[in-house]
């Protein structure tokens, strides 16, 4: 697996516990919010880590971790992920899985051979505004509700999340996610921050009070919603 970042240690990118990340690059989407543009855009220019070190690491820490979070990038549309994930899970290790849901395919064989214990699967917008915000002229919608339906029903942890930037995100938006994944366990807002490394400049988070109103709407849906990384709500 072609490895472009590292974190040996967080306890922030999966949930509960002390894990490591790993960061693939490329993707299948071009979101105007990307935080890692350069990871999509020109893989071949990021630095890259051995598959091999980064799993000697794993090894040797397998006591103290308490989990790997494979992240990207989109970390589906690399072939050496299975290997990569079934010397990790031959650790003991459980595996988190980040994906933009878009290889519904490769997530459905993941979960059945037992390669992931938990997914956070992005979900971008409602569908009507879905290819919009992914950057493409070609978008197949049915591709992202079966990856969005396996999760829940599935069985294994999962968890999506949606980036809310004020350019794009409404409450027609909030209801629409909400009418899709009505019944999912959860859904994590998190309020978008610019930064030099966007896809597309000059974009806009939102105050607290309206990210509490979006929070609300969604709870009419989904279980469980709640705000990650601001003070709101």
């Amino acid at each position: 697996m072609i490895i472009h970042g590292f974190n040996k240690t967080t306890l922030l990118d999966y949930p509960g516990k002390l894990a490591c990340s790993v960061f693939t690059g490329n993707c299948n989407f071009r979101c105007v919010f990307c935080q890692n543009s350069s990871l999509v855009l020109e893989p071949e220019k990021e630095p890259t880590i051995s598959d091999r070190e980064v799993l000697e690491h794993i090894k040797k820490r397998k006591h103290i971790l308490q989990g790997v979070c494979v992240s990207g990038g989109e970390p589906t549309l690399d072939p050496g992920l299975r290997e990569f994930l079934t010397a990790i899970k031959e650790t003991g290790l459980p595996v988190k899985l980040d994906t933009n849901g878009y290889e519904p395919e490769t997530l459905r064989a993941l979960i059945n051979d037992g390669l992931i214990d938990m997914v956070a699967m992005d979900i971008k917008s409602d569908l009507d505004g879905y290819a919009e915000i992914a950057g493409l002229d070609r978008f197949d919608p049915e591709r992202i509700k079966e990856s969005a339906k396996l999760l829940m029903e599935s069985g294994i942890e999962y968890e999506f999340r949606t980036t809310v930037v004020k350019e794009y995100f409404t409450v027609k938006t909030a209801h629409g996610i909400g009418e899709w994944l009505k019944g999912a366990k959860a859904l994590y807002l998190q309020d978008f921050r610019d930064s030099d490394g966007v896809m597309v400049p000059g974009l806009h988070g939102f105050e607290g009070e309206k990210l509490i109103q979006f929070r609300d709407i969604l709870r009419q849906y989904i279980e469980k919603v709640e705000i990650r990384g601001t003070d709101a709500g």
